[in-house]
């Protein structure tokens, strides 16, 4: 099974990596604007390989991604010194025009996962721009909120001195400051977070639930002011990604996908929990949230219109 990252910089190279490292499909192909980089990478993760799985890994060209079963999309230009976030938004724009249908000329059949932040609108460009050349609907999804959900089950699992594992917990909305932590929903073992905490004395009151809060909503801007980018989480979260839909596993993860209406928000894509398959999005599950909830989930969906409307998108 062969996988395509475009763009071999740390995301898309880290993505690779973790690849290899958790043996997801049998044949990696790098492309980058910058063939050098793109090699370099190739070369430096194969040598990886003796060590892990037995995967191919090499850089090439559009052309190369022929026959991918799943592509995931890093390409982007970084913000300018000066440089308003709308300008940034539209030269990524410009990027995904010409990248994804060079990439569907080549590999028709392809699920394509958006990883180019903002996630929420490059994935709804994206979705646009595939829908042009044909592609269904559930083919083209990002990885949404797939790492903060993360950071909540890892957070969640070591105030509970339980294995993140055995933590059910969503971060759902924008990959971004208005994300929504589901509270309500959480269980540990099969109970509710408040009755398993009751029962082992963990004290997860309000202080320290907005300190979790804190830490999932804040954790790129601590880890970017620390070493300047974040790539290891979310690189594992796009491994995870493909992983799903490789092997057809039907997996259900916090991915972002346009949806028709998000609590009276219409036509905007955000992060829900999503049936992950073979096709790529399968099906959108409703949650029952609480009150708040929803208003936050409201809010963070208009949030992410407010950016599509500013690019007339």
């Amino acid at each position: 099974m062969k996988v395509g990252v475009v763009g071999s910089g740390l995301v898309g190279a880290t993505a690779a990596y973790a690849l290899v490292m958790r043996g997801v499909g049998r044949e990696i192909v790098l492309v980058d604007k910058n063939e050098g980089r793109a090699a370099a990478e190739a070369d430096d993760i194969r040598h990886a390989v003796p060590f892990a799985h037995a995967l191919e890994v090499r850089a090439g060209g559009y052309a190369d991604l022929a026959g991918c079963r799943a592509v995931v999309l890093c390409a982007g230009v970084g913000q300018k010194p000066g440089e308003t976030r709308l300008q940034l938004l539209k030269r990524n724009a410009a990027v995904f025009r010409e990248v994804v249908p060079a990439v569907l000329a080549h590999a028709p059949d392809a699920v394509l996962v958006v990883a180019t932040n903002p996630v929420d609108v490059m994935t709804h460009l994206a979705a646009r721009f595939a829908a042009g050349v044909g592609v269904p609907a559930g083919r083209v999804f990002g990885s949404g909120t797939t790492l903060d959900t993360a950071r909540f089950r890892s957070l969640l699992g070591a105030r509970c001195g339980v294995d993140p594992h055995h933590v059910h917990a969503s971060v759902i909305g924008e990959h971004g400051d208005s994300e929504v932590l589901t509270w309500s929903l959480v269980t540990v073992a099969g109970m509710p977070l408040d009755e398993f905490a009751r029962l082992r004395g963990t004290d997860l009151s309000a202080p320290v639930r907005a300190d979790i809060d804190a830490k999932v909503r804040r954790a790129a801007y601590s880890i970017i002011a620390g070493k300047g980018a974040t790539y290891y989480g979310i690189g594992s979260a796009l491994a995870r990604i493909v992983d799903a839909v490789l092997h057809d596993q039907r997996s259900v993860l916090t991915v972002c996908a346009p949806t028709a209406d998000v609590e009276g928000v219409r036509d905007v894509t955000l992060a829900l929990p999503r049936l992950v398959g073979g096709a790529g999005v399968l099906e959108t599950f409703p949650m029952p949230l609480s009150a708040p909830e929803r208003a936050a989930l409201a809010a963070s969906a208009a949030v992410i219109r407010a950016a599509l409307d500013e690019l007339d998108a």
